[in-house]
């Protein structure tokens, strides 16, 4: 049977084009959404033209009874699991720190850091050879906001990405020994929906100039990166943090 990847947050952007990337590699996919269910489907109907072995499903990942359906639906549909990307994530709009609520900063970090938790704690019992399982790779989707901050942006978002690096870092070591390599990638200024939910759609081209190689990343760059971590030609790498971020 084809290797099995999830993918949280696969129905736009990043995680959409993972998708794609994936499918023309020969894995099977669980494609994760939540509020998005038309472009989900879409994405859906559209692997499966191509023979892709897929399958869809709604689950807000910062619930835990959600997460639990969805790896409870893997296993019916796929009775195996080889690759988590865990992709699903938002922010709000841009403000300084000064400004924000307490119930802002728990829809970020709900979603950023504990939907990742969550679902990385379900793939390492289904991965790890210390429960029956046969290995496995978790790619965590950071961003270079963790590194540079996002001053009078989203300083919340960028300090969620920040745990997820270090999640990535004591998660690795934590199950190096069975089997488990988990990774993360930190984009840049990437060309994707995610712009227009922090208030400005045209972000990218305001800051390129910043970027040093001069331009805003794509999707599928990204994406490059996200399937070299999962799969074996990168097998001795684990709890790395790569930037795909044009040189920032």
């Amino acid at each position: 049977m084809s290797r099995v990847m999830l993918i949280t947050g696969a129905s736009r952007g990043i995680g959409a084009a993972t998708a794609r990337l994936a499918a023309a590699e020969g894995y099977a996919l669980c494609l994760n959404f939540h509020h998005r269910a038309d472009a989900a489907q879409q994405l859906l109907e559209e692997l499966k033209s191509t023979g892709t072995q897929a399958i869809a499903v709604a689950a807000d990942v910062a619930d835990e009874t959600q997460v639990a359906r969805l790896f409870a639906t893997i296993d019916e549909q796929f009775g195996r699991l080889d690759v988590l990307v865990n992709n699903a994530g938002m922010l709000e709009r841009q403000m300084r720190l000064d400004e924000m609520d307490a119930a802002r900063l728990m829809r970020v970090f709900a979603v950023n850091v504990t939907g990742s938790f969550l679902c990385a704690r379900e793939a390492v019992k289904r991965m790890s050879t210390r429960y029956g399982g046969k290995g496995g790779s978790i790619v965590n989707v950071s961003s270079i906001a963790a590194k540079l901050g996002a001053p009078n942006e989203y300083i919340d978002y960028a300090a969620a990405k920040g745990a997820i690096d270090s999640m990535t870092l004591g998660l690795a070591k934590e199950v190096a020994a069975e089997g488990i390599r988990v990774n993360a990638v930190r984009p840049g200024v990437i060309r994707t929906e995610i712009h227009a939910s922090g208030g400005e759609p045209g972000r990218v081209e305001r800051v390129k100039a910043s970027v040093p190689m001069g331009r805003g990343g794509e999707a599928e760059e990204v994406a490059e990166a996200i399937l070299w971590l999962a799969g074996e030609k990168a097998s001795y790498t684990s709890g790395a943090l790569l930037d795909v971020s044009g040189g920032r």
